[in-house]
């Protein structure tokens, strides 16, 4: 156990000399006296809550309960507002300020007189940023995740965000419904505050966080507006006063088998296939090696268990019922490591001695799973040597093994202006291709890879069909999307390459993406190809663009990324 002189906030509050004078006066200038906090762990509670980000909407009242838990275990909590991260609202995609925000997490961290750290967060890219930059901090670590919103309504059916959206819209272009229905369905779609209710990114990334081990069990399927979440918020504020005591840093948690733990759980909830991207780059920061090929080797022996939209019928609100994640963990323990220790205090087997699940269609017994294998699939070929997914259990299962000839377009621009031409020939035979989407390309890689069906294939009752990108796409999305094609076209992978008629050959089974054109005529096209212009020439846009790295390598910064030592500054 820690002693106060070991705390770390001491180098700046203790000792008889001129800094620390001057910070114990600027405390009292902030209003608090001596007994508050000299002596106790400071927490930082760092909190990505703002007006625009609807899924942190209750983040400013659950950080008073953190503070509540904080002051009641004898620490002082001390509230840090950052880079809110907002899915549906930030432009061109919150993929791009990712990496900013989990460089401003490791920075306040470092830099201000902090023992020990909250994170709060939920949507999309917040949980992966937050815990990335912690992870390159070492302190003692707890996150509290936002929670899913409420079951969406309309008349007399439950809707889930992202996914239903996705749907009707559909049915809107198909013209199965009207301008009366959309608006109805505008009012019912999301009835909260909270993250999407499916197992889109928001959910798959809370549930990496808890069994990672980083969250008070159960935490991550709370609804965001239960009384439990309350709770959860306070005792997380009590436990991180604890951690710092204990000396619990968040690198003690974070080992290898935390990160194959993860991709265990994140595959048997059939979870997005953003947690590639964003699992890779959280283990670089731990120092710890991760890759696609670790995906498809644990894919191969996980089923999916999970019965969540998009990949099954259920919602968030009644997994979290039927025993959330703790329930789903009971069931693949001699597929974890349970002896591994988390933030609790317990190791993640003790944590899980009293889970239960309590329905079974909701979470399904390893002997009647939704798929035998789990929901995501990594790709290889000649179109994506270094990588391609696929979220295959969301997809038309005659589609997953398909050839058919490419319809190309460049960039997303281009594709919004003619996919409904009928000039183009697009039949539901045909390869949707769409490029100028990756992490320079996008920029940002935003999530393009659900690429819309032609309105008159729509209308004839076409719902699927096979789509190639070096984009993302949105965990709430479904379909026969071939996504994150690595290296991506804006760097010169051979998805620069395809030309409209191009055969394309997609082999799930087999894990293959083949572009059925010689070497010979592929040689003489890159030798034709020029990258694309420079398209920031100052700010975080041209910083991204020449340090960002590949998705299949967690599109992280490469200065982030790498090992090397980043001093504990002097506060004197």
């Amino acid at each position: 156990m820690k002693t106060p002189e070991e705390l770390r906030s001491h180098r700046w509050f203790g000792g008889d000399d001129l800094r620390g004078f001057s910070h114990r006066a600027r405390a009292r200038q902030l209003g608090y006296g001596p007994g508050e906090h000299l002596g106790k762990p400071v927490i930082g509670i760092l909190n990505t809550w703002s007006d625009v980000n609807p899924c942190h909407l209750h983040l400013r009242e659950r950080a008073e309960q953190v503070k509540r838990g904080v002051w009641q275990a004898g620490g002082f909590p001390l509230e840090f507002p950052v880079a809110t991260l907002s899915e549906t609202y930030q432009k061109p995609t919150p993929m791009l300020y990712r990496n900013l925000l989990a460089m401003e997490t490791e920075e306040i961290l470092r830099s201000y007189p902090i023992d020990g750290a909250v994170l709060m967060g939920g949507c999309d890219k917040t949980t992966p940023a937050l815990l990335m930059g912690a992870a390159s901090a070492g302190l003692p670590t707890i996150f509290v995740p936002a929670g899913p919103m409420l079951r969406g309504h309309w008349r007399d059916e439950v809707l889930g965000s992202g996914t239903d959206m996705w749907r009707y819209w559909d049915d809107r272009r198909a013209g199965l419904i009207g301008e009366q229905e959309l608006s109805e369905l505008e009012r019912g779609l999301a009835r909260s505050p909270g993250h999407c209710m499916t197992m889109g990114t928001a959910s798959t990334m809370t549930s990496a966080a808890e069994v990672l081990g980083l969250t008070l069990p159960g935490a991550a399927s709370i609804p965001a507006v239960d009384s439990a979440h309350h709770r959860m918020a306070a005792a997380s504020g009590a436990r991180i006063v604890e951690l710092v005591w204990e000396d619990l840093t968040i690198g003690r948690v974070l080992d290898e088998r935390a990160y194959a733990d993860a991709v265990t759980t994140v595959l048997a909830l059939g979870g997005s296939t953003n947690a590639v991207i964003h699992l890779i780059a959280m283990a670089g920061r731990s120092g710890i090696p991760l890759s696609l090929a670790d995906f498809d080797a644990i894919a191969r022996r996980v089923p999916v268990l999970a019965n969540i939209r998009p990949g099954g019928a259920w919602l968030m609100e009644d997994f979290y019922y039927a025993g959330g994640l703790p329930g789903l963990l009971s069931r693949l323990t001699g597929l974890l490591h349970p002896e591994r220790v988390t933030v609790s205090g317990r190791t993640l087997g003790e944590t899980l001695e009293t889970a239960r699940v309590h329905n079974d269609d909701v979470i399904r017994p390893l002997d009647d799973p939704i798929a035998p294998e789990g929901g995501i699939a990594v790709l290889r070929g000649n179109l994506a040597p270094s990588g391609a997914v696929i979220k295959h259990i969301a997809a038309e299962a005659r589609l997953l093994t398909h050839t058919g000839p490419a319809v190309v377009f460049e960039n997303h621009a281009d594709l919004r202006r003619r996919i409904n031409d009928p000039a183009l020939g697009i039949t539901a035979d045909s390869v949707l291709v769409l490029r100028g989407s990756g992490p320079l390309g996008g920029p940002g890689m935003p999530e393009y890879g659900m690429l819309p069906i032609p309105d008159r294939l729509l209308a004839e009752g076409v719902r699927d069909m096979v789509r190639i990108s070096d984009a993302r796409m949105s965990g709430t999305s479904y379909g026969a999307c071939v996504l994150h094609v690595a290296p991506e076209s804006a760097a010169g992978g051979p998805l620069a390459l395809v030309r409209d008629g191009d055969r394309i050959t997609l082999d799930v089974p087999a894990r293959a993406l083949r572009l059925d054109v010689d070497d010979a005529e592929l040689i003489r096209r890159r030798a034709a190809w020029t990258p694309p212009a420079t398209r920031y020439e100052r700010g975080y846009g041209a910083l991204y663009a020449q340090h960002v790295t590949q998705a299949d390598e967690g599109c992280d910064f490469d200065f982030l990324a790498r090992p090397g030592r980043n001093p504990e500054p002097d506060p004197r």
